[in-house]
């Protein structure tokens, strides 16, 4: 049975203000967006939000899921953060922009963390996306691991038609999945990439009608928990390096994990 996440009716209040749900059910946790009447959009609360979850993560959660409630996964940036007023209690694009550098480069890092830590080696983490994925919202999703798009999902990343860039850690694994040329064309153009294109050019795993993502996530939820979990870890660290490395390389770091995973499961014996 799912229960709320650790940290009280306090914690749980905080993450409702910054429009999300945090739950923990055995080794699942979901993180839902959940401002639907906002389209699931993104604040710096919001951010803040998902570092302190990453932050705060039970130790026995494997797999992470991130939905959005509602018709959209998320359409993005708030628009109230480009308006002089901004977010209140929050601030706007125009306050962070007088920041000296070191000040405003920390208040960007600081929101990366909030999409960083899905990339950790000891969990898998799972988009299931349903309408809009947008700016931040497709970055959120590139920020997982998996990706499962119900046939309506509709990707775009709309920071440069803002005169911005992505910068909520999506660069990288768009170009590590569709290669720069494409990566290019999609961010430049600002256009929307339909569930089929995306699972066709390799940003989807899976896509599924929408009343059917639940239970796809699910499935695949399963079929990541009847893995070894110590495995699990070693073969996704094996992956994560294997771009950056040379075949020689690759072979050394496969050799390193093999004799810890090996001395684990048979140093008892």
């Amino acid at each position: 049975m799912a229960e709320a996440a650790p940290g009280g009716s306090a914690e749980q209040a905080s993450y409702a203000e910054a429009g999300l749900r945090y739950e923990v059910d055995g080794e699942i946790a979901t993180i839902t967006l959940d401002r639907p009447e906002k389209r699931n959009a993104q604040t710096f609360a919001t951010w803040s939000a998902l570092a302190r979850i990453g932050e705060n993560l039970p130790q026995q959660v494997r797999i992470v899921v991130v939905r959005g409630e509602g018709p959209s996964f998320s359409a993005g940036i708030d628009l109230r953060m480009f308006t002089p007023e901004g977010v209140p209690g929050q601030g706007s694009f125009a306050s962070t922009a007088t920041l000296d550098a070191t000040t405003f480069e920390g208040r960007i890092a600081q929101a990366q963390q909030g999409f960083l830590w899905l990339r950790r080696p000891d969990i898998v983490s799972i988009a299931a996306v349903q309408g809009h994925a947008v700016g931040a919202g497709f970055q959120l999703a590139l920020a997982c691991d998996l990706r499962i798009l119900a046939d309506d999902a509709r990707l775009c990343m709309k920071e440069p038609a803002l005169g911005l860039v992505p910068d909520l850690t999506g660069t990288k694994p768009l170009v590590d999945l569709v290669g720069v040329s494409r990566a290019v064309e999609i961010c430049l153009t600002a256009r929307f990439v339909g569930a089929e294109e995306a699972a066709r050019i390799g940003l989807a795993e899976l896509v599924v009608a929408p009343g059917e993502l639940t239970r796809a996530v699910q499935d695949l939820s399963a079929a990541l928990l009847a893995t070894n979990r110590d495995a699990a870890a070693a073969t996704k660290r094996l992956l994560q390096g294997a771009p950056g490395r040379t075949l020689e390389e690759q072979c050394a770091a496969e050799r390193q994990e093999q004799m810890a995973r090996i001395r684990a499961l048979f140093a008892r014996s």
